[in-house]
């Protein structure tokens, strides 16, 4: 394929070759964090601007609460973010809001309406060939989450730490010509513990599906976007918008991908320095 030639534009991205608008059936994305300097505001706009569907399933972390609580960052780009999620709305697409830990004072208006995002603490989407797929955001079978909330932001603290080193090592790939690379996400999936927890978690997850008798589970929580099966049972993880860019999108016909956007769109750069 010839790769046209690459142009800044204003929502912080290079175009490489033009994107055409696709449409599904529905579409999961999680763990954007709106407010932290980590989220690929940018990439995810380009993706909403470029896929439309019937539904949207917003699965946890979209807003960074945490993190806002202590210092406060956010520029235009996420409310372009909000802006278009909420536009998607007012459209007909059906918008299903899932709050994760970070988002979690969004749980205290469970089963109400914002701007014609439904907000719920779970999901059970039934795919276009039957599939009865289970959608939660995840914490709840995080041990470290539940039990230990004071490790569990240690942890967010030296994640946050660890994306700060993958911002920059981007930058630096840019000026080499180089695309995104998610350091931050080789190193967690190469620590044998990170390993362990993430195997653990995607069988807590899958077994609860099990028990709710749904044919499969859609997920965020842990930023590994993933796809397989665990026992019978459909496990999906759609990924997140600050390590991978991905998202879990359903064809018309009840198919299902991941979809890796940054190679999809085969963007040479990351987002702008902000």
């Amino acid at each position: 394929m010839t790769r046209l030639a690459a142009t800044r534009e204003p929502d912080g991205l290079d175009r490489g070759s033009p994107a055409k608008e696709q449409h599904y059936r529905a579409i999961w994305i999680s763990d954007v964090h709106l407010g932290t300097r980590g989220c690929k505001a940018a990439f995810l706009l380009d993706f909403l601007k470029h896929n439309e569907s019937d539904y949207l399933y917003l699965v946890g972390d979209i807003i960074d609460g945490w993190r806002l609580s202590r210092s406060w960052y956010w520029n235009q780009l996420h409310n372009d973010v909000v802006q278009k999620l909420l536009r998607k709305a007012r459209k007909g697409t059906k918008v299903v809001y899932i709050p994760g830990n970070h988002d979690e004072m969004m749980r205290d208006y469970l089963d109400l309406h914002f701007g014609g995002v439904y907000v719920t603490g779970e999901a059970m989407h039934s795919t276009a060939d039957g599939k009865r797929l289970l959608v939660i955001h995840g914490d709840a079978f995080d041990g470290v989450v539940r039990y230990a909330r004071w490790l569990a932001f240690l942890g967010d603290r030296a994640y946050n730490a660890a994306l700060v080193v993958n911002h920059w090592f981007n930058k630096a790939r840019l000026a080499l010509g180089y695309p995104y690379w998610s350091l931050s996400a080789y190193l967690k999936h190469r620590v044998k513990n990170a390993v362990s927890y993430i195997s653990d978690y995607e069988t807590a997850v899958a077994a609860e599906a099990r028990r709710r008798g749904a044919d499969g589970v859609v997920c965020g929580h842990i930023h590994r976007a993933e796809m397989r099966d665990i026992d019978g049972i459909l496990y999906c993880n759609d990924g997140d918008w600050v390590e991978s860019c991905t998202a879990l999108v359903e064809h018309h016909d009840g198919r299902l991908e991941i979809l890796h956007w940054a190679e999809v769109r085969q963007i040479p750069m990351m987002e702008v320095m902000q």
